[in-house]
């Protein structure tokens, strides 16, 4: 095995476990534990506070991106704080712009946060741009699976009778949400799922590399092995 191999595999098995409790914890949360109602199929109705599973993702990455240290921990916690609160804003501006059918109120209130965040990004070092994106991306994205409450009126009921309801008239439709409005969530509590979802996955990313650190041999050790493996007689 390489010396890059065996540096590599500490950090591969870890995030792998980790990924694993992760998704176990994040889905089990939603549609097991904090939940507002039996779906009647073994899942429950997720409550308007739950985990977003993909979403966590995105700061565990973003955390290695930065350098994986605790200058990274310090700006991923910060532009979460930061690109969560303009996503926020962002969708309370939409809901007084323009809604349902024209995006225009969409697209100019995007294009407004974009310009004030990359301008912030003067003021401080801590202001990280690409981070900041990445988070109001996945936001409104949530926002969006959710139903786009505020842009479009009337979404679904968020409770099993509200999808029951949904699910009556054929189907989802505009405003409903993913999977027939079991998702319908109002965008207060999206920004919440999120920030809290981007504070987990952040922790999980941090774990990852923390418990990586411990098991990953040292530069010099892996290569005197490696030199110990290929200096040994081939079977015969």
């Amino acid at each position: 095995m390489s010396t890059k191999l065996k540096l590599t595999a500490p950090l591969a098995i870890t995030i792998a476990v980790l990924a694993f409790l992760y998704v176990e914890f994040t889905a089990n949360f939603s549609f097991h534990w904090v939940t507002d109602g039996s779906l009647g199929n073994g899942l429950d109705m997720p409550a308007k506070f739950h985990l977003v599973i993909p979403i966590g993702f995105l700061t565990w990455g973003l955390f290695f991106v930065l350098g994986a240290n605790t200058d990274a921990i310090k700006l991923v916690a910060i532009n979460v704080v930061i690109g969560c609160a303009a996503a926020l804003i962002c969708i309370v501006m939409i809901h007084a712009i323009k809604k349902f059918p024209d995006f225009w109120g969409i697209s100019l209130s995007v294009a407004i946060l974009a310009f004030v965040l990359v301008m912030s990004s003067a003021v401080s070092d801590l202001v990280n741009i690409p981070t900041i994106f990445v988070v109001f991306a996945g936001c409104l994205l949530w926002w969006l699976a959710t139903g786009a409450d505020g842009w479009f009126a009337g979404a679904a009921t968020h409770t099993p009778a509200g999808v029951a309801q949904t699910l009556a008239k054929g189907g989802g439709g505009s405003g409903a949400g993913a999977f027939f409005g079991i998702l319908s969530t109002p965008y207060g509590f999206v920004i919440l799922n999120c920030f809290a979802t981007l504070l987990v996955g952040l922790a999980f990313g941090v774990a990852s590399a923390r418990i990586a650190a411990l098991l990953t041999p040292s530069p010099a050790a892996a290569e005197a092995d490696a030199h110990a493996e290929g200096a040994r007689p081939s079977p015969a």
